[in-house]
C-alpha cells in the first residue's frame, strides 16, 4: 500500500502502542484519526503530529459503546473522505488468579478487548467493502497463542482476537482485497500494567521489567508500517514480535 494521503483510525491512541503508531503513520503521510476516551491526551498528540507537518483529528471514543464508535468513524470519514487503515489497539490487562474472582475486571476485559474489536470492525468494514480495499490490524498478544498463570481472562480475550483475525482474513481478503494482520507482541512497555490491582502480580511485572529490555511502542508501530508497505498482493497475516531476552 502506498501510504501518502491514506487515512487511518487508531483506537487506544492516547498512549503506548496507539500513540506511537499514530506518530509513525503520520510521519509517513497518513492522515490519522486519534481515538480514545482521554481527549486531553489526544489533543496533545494531535498538536505534536501537526507540528511536524502531519494531519490528525481527535475522536473522543469509547470502544465498548457501539454508538460512540460509529459516531467517531462517521466523523473521520466526513473529515478525510474514507478509511484505509484500522489499528484496533485499545485493551486492558489486569492480572489476577481465577480464585480471586475479580469478576468486574473480567467483564471489563471482555468489553474492551473483545467487544471493542467487534464494534470497531463493524463500524469500519462497510466503508472498506465499498471501496474494495483496506488493511485491518488486530492487536492480539503472545497471550493469544500461549497461556500464563494469572492471565486466564486476558489470554481468553486475546485467543478470541487471534481466531477472529484469521477468519476475517480468510473471508475478507480474497473477496474484498482487505488485508488483515494479527499482531502478537510479547512484553511491551505500556500503560497496560497500570491496570493490575493484584499486588503480587504487579510486583511480578515490576521484577520482570528489571530482567529484560521490553519492546517499545515504536517497535510495534514499525511492525505496522512494515506490513502496510508490502505490495498489495502480499498480506502479512501474523506478526509475532518479542524482546530478544524473552525466553518464554
Amino acid at each position: 500500500m502506498k501510504l501518502d494521503s491514506k487515512v487511518a483510525l487508531i483506537t487506544g491512541a492516547s498512549s503506548g502502542i496507539g500513540a506511537a503508531t499514530a506518530r509513525v503513520l503520520a510521519t509517513n503521510g497518513v492522515m490519522v484519526g486519534l481515538a480514545a476516551r482521554r481527549k486531553d491526551k489526544l489533543v496533545d498528540l494531535k498538536k505534536e503530529i501537526e507540528s511536524t507537518g502531519g494531519q490528525a483529528i481527535v475522536l473522543e471514543m469509547d470502544v465498548t459503546d457501539a454508538n460512540s464508535v460509529n459516531n467517531g468513524v462517521q466523523n473521520l470519514i466526513e473529515t478525510f473522505g474514507t478509511i484505509d487503515i484500522l489499528v484496533k489497539n485499545a485493551g486492558l490487562m489486569p492480572l489476577s488468579d481465577v480464585e480471586n474472582l475479580k469478576t468486574e475486571e473480567w467483564h471489563r476485559m471482555v468489553d474492551v478487548n473483545i467487544k471493542g474489536v467487534f464494534n470497531s470492525t463493524a463500524a469500519v468494514l462497510p466503508q472498506m467493502i465499498k471501496q474494495n480495499s483496506g488493511h485491518i490490524f488486530n492487536l492480539s498478544s503472545i497471550a493469544g497463542r500461549k497461556t500464563f498463570k494469572g492471565l486466564s481472562v486476558y489470554c481468553a480475550t486475546k485467543h478470541a482476537i487471534a481466531a477472529f483475525s484469521d477468519i476475517m482474513r480468510m473471508e475478507l481478503s480474497p473477496k474484498y482485497k482487505i488485508r488483515v494482520t494479527n499482531l502478537q507482541p510479547g512484553a511491551v512497555a505500556t500503560e497496560l500494567y497500570d491496570h493490575i490491582t493484584d499486588k503480587k502480580y504487579r510486583q511480578d511485572m515490576a521484577d520482570l521489567e528489571k530482567q529484560m529490555t521490553f519492546l517499545s511502542g515504536e517497535d510495534i508501530a514499525n511492525s505496522v508500517l512494515y506490513a502496510l508497505q508490502q505490495p498489495d498482493h502480499l498480506n502479512v497475516a501474523e506478526i509475532f514480535i518479542l524482546p530478544t531476552e524473552q525466553g518464554w
